[in-house]
C-alpha cells in the first residue's frame, strides 16, 4: 500500500445541485420562499472581498452537505444583489438567515466555529446526524478493532483529508500501517504529522504502538524466550535478565505473558532502573490503547502494586 495521504475516493463531501446553489433577485423567489415550503432554507450572504465569509461558507457548505437533504443552501452577493440585501436589512456579512415556509425564521451573523454551525442548523432542521469526520473515525476504529487494516487505514486517510490538524486521524492511520505490517509506511505517516499535534497523547500511543510493532515478529524471539526463561530460573534475582525476558516475550508477541513478566519485575523491585518495567508498562498501555481489555486488567494490577 501507497503511504500518500491523498483525496478521499468517491463522491463523498460533494452536494447534489439543489442543495447548495448561489441566487440571484431574478431567482430568490424560487430558490428560497418557495422552496422553504417543503424544507429550511439558509440564506448565505457574503461578497468577495469578505474574509470572514471565505471562512464561513465552506463550513455551512460543509454541514449542510452532511444534513443529507434535510436544508438546502444559498448563496447571495451582496454586490450583486443589492435590493435583495436592502429588503432584508443586511448591515455586515457574512449574515445568515434561515427561512421556514417562505419566512425568515432564525439568523446569525459573523464567521461561527463548526461546532456552532451545526448546533444552529440543527435547530432550524433537526438532528443531522454525525460529521464525516466523526464517520470515518467511527468506521475506521472499528476496523481497527476487527483486524481489518485495510478498511482502517481508508478510513483513516479519508479522516485526515477532512482535517489535516486531528491526531485521532493520523494515529489511527498509524496504528492502520502497523497492523497491515507495512511499518516503514506507519513511519512516513508519522513524519507527517504536523508539528501542532505532534505532542498529542493519541500520537504518542501511535509512536508506541509502532516500536512495539517494529520489536515484535522477530523469527528468533522464541528461541530468546527459552534462552532467558532458563537464564532467569538459574538466577531469580537478576532483575536485568527477568526484564529482558518481558521484553522477549513482547517480541514473541506473547503479551499476556510479557505484562505478567513486567508486573513481577515492578512487584519485586519497583524501583529498579528509575522504575523501567512500570515504564514500560505505561508505553504498552499507550500502544495497546485505554479500551484494550488486557490494557485495562493491567492498568487494574498495576494500580494495586503501586498503592499496596
Amino acid at each position: 500500500m501507497e503511504t500518500i495521504i491523498g483525496q478521499p475516493q468517491g463522491a463523498a463531501g460533494q452536494a447534489p445541485a439543489d442543495l447548495i446553489k448561489d441566487s440571484s433577485i431574478a431567482t430568490f423567489m424560487e430558490d428560497v420562499i418557495q422552496a422553504s415550503q417543503e424544507v429550511p432554507v439558509l440564506v448565505d450572504f457574503w461578497a468577495p472581498w469578505c474574509g470572514p465569509c471565505k471562512q464561513l461558507t465552506p463550513v455551512l457548505e460543509k454541514v449542510v452537505t452532511e444534513a443529507a437533504g434535510k436544508v438546502r443552501l444559498v448563496k447571495v452577493n451582496i454586490d450583486e444583489n443589492q435590493e435583495i440585501a436592502q429588503q432584508m436589512r443586511i448591515q455586515s456579512i457574512p449574515a445568515v438567515f434561515a427561512f421556514k415556509g417562505g419566512q425568515p425564521v432564525d439568523g446569525f451573523m459573523g464567521a461561527l466555529p463548526e461546532s456552532q454551525v451545526r448546533e444552529f442548523i440543527t435547530k432550524v432542521a433537526g438532528e443531522i446526524g454525525p460529521s464525516l469526520e466523526e464517520q470515518f473515525m467511527e468506521a475506521g476504529t472499528a476496523a481497527l478493532e476487527a483486524g481489518d487494516g485495510e478498511t482502517a487505514a481508508g478510513a483513516f486517510a479519508q479522516m485526515v483529508q477532512a482535517n489535516p490538524e486531528s491526531p485521532q486521524a493520523f494515529a489511527g492511520l498509524v496504528r492502520a500501517y502497523a497492523l497491515l505490517g507495512d511499518l516503514d509506511g506507519a513511519q512516513q505517516i508519522l513524519d507527517q504529522v504536523p508539528v501542532a499535534i505532534s505532542t498529542h497523547a493519541e500520537i504518542a500511543g501511535a509512536k508506541a504502538a509502532l516500536e512495539l510493532a517494529k520489536q515484535s515478529g522477530d523469527p528468533a524471539a522464541m528461541a530468546e524466550v527459552g534462552r532467558l526463561a532458563a537464564a532467569l530460573e538459574a538466577s531469580p534475582d537478576d532483575m536485568q535478565v527477568r526484564f529482558d525476558h518481558a521484553n522477549a516475550l513482547l517480541a514473541a508477541d506473547q503479551r499476556e505473558e510479557a505484562v505478567d513478566a513486567l508486573l513481577e519485575c515492578f512487584r519485586r523491585d519497583r524501583d529498579w532502573e528509575e522504575q523501567a518495567a512500570r515504564q514500560k508498562l505505561v508505553q504498552l498501555f499507550e500502544a495497546w490503547g485505554n479500551k484494550d481489555p488486557l490494557t485495562l486488567k493491567a492498568r487494574r494490577r498495576l494500580s494495586t502494586l503501586m498503592f499496596s
